[in-house]
């Protein structure tokens, strides 16, 4: 991933409460984390010699739009012309499963339309990424 020229966003509902909002964030950080291994730096020491786990290698913005506004986001992104872009996305349904094969096996089972998206991350090209999201505030 070359950082220069691609950029990673995570927009999620800003009306989800604070605890939701922290469980999707993670969630679509492990996802993205899953499919793009190269983003994240290798270990390092501190000066004391201890060692931490890599972070990401450059800053995700975490941004804010309603239900609607990801709902139609989200579509947006089944377009062929994003196909090189990384998507990944966190649903109500996907937030009440037990496990994950109830997620697996139900969503099955509900069309697109049902689902409301609490977040989305979104990767790849600076300029389809910002041309997406360039509009939408910061989450505070």
């Amino acid at each position: 991933m070359d950082v220069q020229s691609e950029k990673c966003v995570m927009i999620l509902d800003e009306a989800l409460p604070l605890g939701l909002v922290a469980n999707t964030a993670a969630i679509l950080g492990i996802t993205l984390g899953k499919h793009l291994p190269e983003a994240v730096g290798a270990d390092v020491r501190d000066g004391s010699g201890h060692s931490h786990l890599g972070i990401i290698a450059f800053p995700v913005p975490i941004l804010r739009g309603s239900a609607a506004q990801i709902k139609a986001l989200r579509e947006r992104l089944y377009d062929p012309v994003y196909a090189g872009l990384t998507v990944a996305d966190f649903s109500d349904f996907a937030q009440v499963c037990k496990t994950y094969d109830e997620f697996t096996g139900g969503l099955r089972a509900v069309p697109e339309s049902d689902l409301r998206y609490l977040g989305l991350a979104i990767c790849g090209g600076k300029k389809q990424v910002n041309k997406l999201t360039g509009s939408l505030p910061l989450l505070r």
